[in-house]
């Protein structure tokens, strides 16, 4: 019949790179497209399977005129599809001649394998070197190909299944579906781009992977507003903005010029992305975030990094990831080190950079407490010291005022300070009286060493406390 032998040629075809498998479908001018990609393509699918029943049934030994593309088809539409039901032409009796032997070579692969179901009998995987473009599971959606330096990003952000996460430059998507597969479907990925023809695209292939936690905006991610209630629960933010691609292979070829930018498109870059990076570390639940790149240039990567946590001394530091890597950051500040880098020839991967970012966390008696850099009063403690009198003392700004960060050192003269106190037990609040000083505790600015005068109540006892802006809140009073 036509059909077989115009899947044949096809699968001839992609076996010789003479085209891809639609194309190669699309060009062969059979009448029912449909229907002969559908072939085609189900029997690529288990090329694997029927190898190796036709090679164990020695067909091809036995009958000489018959080709191997067109036994593959033949025995596919035998064993697994339809059946030939009426078509098949002269080479049904041909088939028919080794049915029972085909059969019974398909049930002994089954029973070597363990299964029951022909399904079973796919590998997902492939041998090294398989061009995977032409597959039925990535033509279907199914699959995602990515470079291995680019699934980086999502793998060392991790979020949890049910996290809220934001990935603020997403377009194409790929870093979002494998966002969407950490999370197992489950939470919420807050998606944004500025193009809509690559949103679009980006929507498409979504849907096509199955992704159904993810909200898409067309929207400058500058102008997103961390104080936005939507996002009060972001914990995790994946960053991977526009940059000069020239660590992309691929650009290189196509244009020769595109590794080697010019100093002033590398300032353009540079300040958007640091602009970015900025802006996304003003999150007020943000925990961890991964910045990244397809750049290999250090004004994009490592000085980008430098300068955001230089915007926020010792709110953020630099996560230790991947020990192992062999391409570490470019020596461009202390700690720059934790930073990942890739190329061809360290990592046999496209020129790559990433920067984990996670916030300071102070250890307080076994117990680990994560120190937010918005040290902003809440309404309720604004409302509390309109009460009283007093007014909200935005804590970490006066810290962030002392000349070191890297030792005790008390800032301007005494004062008296009044108390506020969040309450998570029912433990009774004591009371506080006397002079307090603010000092800057080791490299983390905005925790509170505040040194009191316990009431008598407490036998006058001088004692150390330490606070972090979570728990703490001071009222200046005049």
């Amino acid at each position: 019949m036509a059909v077989y032998s115009a899947a044949a040629a096809v699968l001839a075809g992609v076996e010789s790179r003479q085209g891809s498998l639609k194309g190669l479908v699309y060009a062969s001018n059979f009448q029912n497209v449909k229907q002969l990609y559908a072939l085609v393509c189900e029997t690529q699918r288990y090329s694997a399977v029927l190898d190796a029943v036709i090679a164990n049934a020695g067909l091809l030994r036995a009958e000489k005129k018959l080709r191997p593309h067109m036994a593959k088809v033949l025995v596919y539409d035998l064993l697994l599809g339809k059946g030939f039901r009426g078509r098949g032409g002269r080479w049904k009796p041909l088939l028919e001649r080794h049915q029972a032997r085909l059969k019974a070579e398909l049930a002994r692969l089954k029973v070597r394998q363990g299964v029951s179901r022909n399904e079973d009998l796919l590998e997902v995987g492939s041998k090294p070197g398989s061009d995977l473009h032409d597959h039925p599971l990535y033509q279907a959606g199914h699959l995602i190909l990515q470079d291995k330096a680019s699934c980086l990003p999502a793998m060392l952000l991790a979020p949890p299944p049910g996290s809220h996460v934001i990935d603020a430059c997403a377009a194409p998507g790929n870093k979002t579906s494998h966002l969407a597969a950490l999370l197992k479907n489950q939470g919420k990925i807050f998606a944004f781009d500025q193009d809509a023809k690559r949103l679009a695209s980006m929507a498409t292939l979504l849907a096509r992977a199955g992704v159904s936690c993810c909200e898409l905006a067309e929207q400058d991610f500058l102008a997103v507003s961390p104080s936005d209630q939507r996002y009060c629960q972001v914990q995790y933010i994946l960053l991977d903005p526009s940059c000069s691609g020239s660590g992309m292979p691929s650009r290189q070829l196509e244009e020769p010029k595109a590794g080697t930018p010019s100093p002033e498109r590398l300032r353009a870059l540079a300040a958007f992305q640091q602009r970015a990076l900025s802006h996304a570390l003003t999150f007020p639940a943000l925990r961890r975030l991964v910045y990244s790149t397809c750049s290999v240039c250090q004004e994009e990567n490592e000085d980008v990094v430098r300068a955001a946590l230089q915007q926020s001394p010792g709110a953020f530091r630099l996560a230790p990831v991947l020990p192992s890597w062999p391409h570490r950051g470019l020596g461009a500040f202390p700690g720059a080190e934790h930073c990942l880098r890739a190329s061809p020839e360290t990592t046999l991967t496209g020129g790559f950079f990433i920067a984990v970012l996670e916030r300071a966390e102070l250890r307080l008696t076994g117990r680990s407490t994560s120190l937010r850099a918005d040290t902003r009063p809440c309404p309720k403690e604004e409302e509390e010291a309109a009460k009283s009198g007093g007014c909200p003392q935005h804590t970490a700004r006066h810290i962030a005022a002392a000349q070191s960060a890297n030792s005790s050192q008390a800032l301007g003269p005494r004062r008296q300070f009044g108390y506020g106190w969040r309450k998570k037990t029912g433990n009774p609040v004591p009371q506080l009286e006397g002079d307090g000083t603010l000092l800057c505790f080791g490299s983390l600015p905005w925790v509170v060493l505040l040194r009191v005068r316990r009431t008598a109540a407490h036998k006058n006892k001088t004692q150390d406390m330490v606070y972090d802006r979570s728990q703490f809140f001071l009222f200046l009073m005049t």
